[in-house]
């Protein structure tokens, strides 16, 4: 996943020769609490945020003589990996990145929420769907024999004896985001995928034999 995946592309373009009384109506209406200030090309030229604006008594003031400068800005590309945001929001502790291409211009933002939005979207795909795409990249292996190597590791792992059948019933109406919760975690539900096709495939060299 790319920067580009997260970003908000429908975002407030603030421009240098806009007042500071323009600015707080725009951003106020669009319930932005930072923004880009662009250039007549799209290019960064600055930043401002809502705080900026509050602290300024001549509201007509325009917004290069309030914004931050280029130097202080911190800034994405659309083809960076989508976890350099994460890292960058967290690091700064910002609520918003300004997200440019490869000509310098800006192209989309990302926000804080906008992270949380898709965290919460990946939390919801269903584990299903997950096994489905393991099957074919396992190659060989049927969807019987997978199942069947599921409910083993399950019983070696809790201890519950479950057939391949209930073991697929089950994984029909879980997500991804509660086999975490039940499995303690990203680590350790990949290691018992892992594991599930160690076995599967164990099994099936083993009736090859």
């Amino acid at each position: 996943m790319r920067v580009k995946d997260l970003m908000d592309t429908k975002f407030l373009k603030i421009y240098p020769d806009y007042t500071a009384k323009k600015t707080i109506e725009l951003m106020y209406k669009k319930k932005r609490y930072s923004t880009a200030v662009l250039d007549e090309e799209d290019k960064l030229v600055g930043w401002v945020m809502s705080i900026d604006l509050a602290l300024i008594d001549d509201k007509s003031k325009k917004i290069k003589e309030i914004m931050h400068p280029l130097n202080e800005i911190i800034i994405l590309h659309e083809n960076d990996p989508a976890r350099d945001a994460v890292i960058k929001i967290v690091e700064h502790k910002v609520t918003s990145i300004p997200v440019l291409n490869n000509e310098g211009k800006v192209v989309g933002m990302v926000r804080n929420c906008d992270i949380t939005k898709t965290l919460a979207k990946l939390y919801d795909i269903p584990v299903y769907n997950l096994f489905k795409i393991f099957e074919r990249e396992l190659k060989g292996i049927t969807w019987d024999e997978l199942m069947e190597a599921a409910a083993v590791v399950t019983k070696h792992t809790t201890g519950e004896d479950i057939s391949a059948k209930e073991y697929e019933k089950r994984i029909e109406n879980t997500t991804f985001g509660q086999a975490l919760w039940a499995c303690g975690g990203l680590e350790k539900f990949f290691a018992g995928l892992i594991k599930i096709g160690e076995i599967a495939i164990a099994r099936r060299v083993a009736k090859v034999r």
